[in-house]
């Protein structure tokens, strides 16, 4: 029996990063530290309590836990939002596919900025858009100069740029990011502004003094800034992604949610885990510091490091990095073969797991 599939899906595989029982594990950014046990009592609590009306549809709008992500958006980041300027999902993935459902589409187009996430492309493909991906330069930065005319070519829907970006782990530089948002007023179908998702899954790694693109929100209403609680609050299994954005842009969102898409037991959770975020936050201090010292580590092993603004380093390069990779694994090591030619990522473990990468990695090149 033949089955209806869509043709763009015939012979596509799911997207996932490769899975082994190995020692260490450093291949899909996760936070290598467990939540606390008091950020795991909390959560037991109001999940119990949750459970108590599991009979009854959850809040559709989430508005207790959207009001909390604006208060700590407003702490980490010192930008003040209502809490209609929030909005929240299972992972930032449905976040991403709420806004491209709403915003893309047939013969619409959606356009990105290579190397970067790698399921940018497949996003649009299920909405059945059109992706355009323009090549960065040699140093992973974007070709600000031509974007301008590159909008007007496209005339792009929705512009998807990841800060820190996966999988480089480079900042946009604000400056950039402003003229981008300048050139995107009218740049999309029929002279309407294309939506820039700045996509800041790792924004809270970022180094001192590089800001968050939620410093633009109020001078710029086309612009959408997307965040998850899987990294810095390590919380991946939780699936829990907000995004900030206008007011209309957010309403614009809620006409394509699913009804009652977010279940009031992830609400309960992701709340109780924001009552603890200045815990969380100390975690994030120390990788950071620690992604630092790995970047210096591989640095004096001779090997080229992308400046990182994430919880992941990008080194190489490698003739044959699929060889360097496979004597990791060899050693008990898994890291992510991802990215341009030549180069590896290694996501940010606790300090024992990133020195027995180190170690491994001398063996291995």
């Amino acid at each position: 029996m033949k089955l209806p599939l869509r043709p763009e899906f015939v012979g596509e595989v799911p997207y996932g990063a490769p899975q082994m029982e190995l020692p260490v594990v450093l291949n899909t950014n996760e936070n290598p530290y467990p939540p606390a046990p008091e950020v795991v009592a909390e959560i037991a609590v109001r999940v119990a309590e949750a459970t108590a009306s599991l009979n009854r549809y959850p809040d559709r709008e989430a508005f207790a836990l959207r009001a909390d992500l604006a208060g700590y958006l407003a702490a980490e980041s010192g930008v003040r939002l209502a809490p209609e300027q929030v909005w929240a999902a299972n992972g930032s993935n449905e976040v991403m596919a709420q806004l491209l459902t709403a915003f893309a589409g047939p013969s619409r187009t959606v356009l990105t900025f290579t190397p970067s996430y790698s399921m940018y492309p497949e996003y649009t493909r299920n909405v059945y858009g059109r992706f355009v991906a323009v090549e960065r330069g040699a140093d992973f930065a974007i070709d600000v100069a031509a974007v301008p005319a590159q909008l007007q070519v496209y005339r792009p829907a929705v512009v998807l740029l990841a800060s820190p970006n996966n999988p480089t782990g480079t900042a946009l530089d604000p400056a950039d990011l402003r003229a981008i948002l300048e050139a995107s007023a009218q740049s999309g179908p029929e002279g309407a502004a294309s939506v820039v998702v700045v996509d800041e899954a790792y924004g809270e790694f970022r180094r001192d003094g590089v800001p968050s693109a939620l410093e633009l929100l109020g001078r710029y209403p086309n612009l959408v800034v997307t965040r998850t609680m899987s990294k810095a609050f390590g919380a991946a299994g939780l699936r829990l992604g907000y995004m900030a954005a206008s007011r209309e842009i957010v309403d614009m969102v809620r006409i394509v949610r699913l009804p009652y898409h977010l279940s009031a037991v992830s609400q309960a959770a992701a709340r109780a885990a924001l009552a603890h975020r200045a815990l969380l936050m100390e975690q994030v201090g120390q990788i950071r510091a620690d992604r630092d010292a790995l970047a210096a580590e591989l640095r004096q092993m001779g090997l080229q490091v992308a400046d990182s603004d994430a919880n992941f380093v990008m080194f190489g390069t490698f003739e044959d990095r699929h060889a360097v990779w496979q004597r990791l694994v060899d050693r008990g090591v898994l890291i992510r073969e991802v990215g341009p030619a030549g180069w590896l990522r290694v996501t940010v473990g606790q300090p024992k797991e990133n020195a027995a990468f180190v170690e491994a990695l001398k063996e291995a090149r």
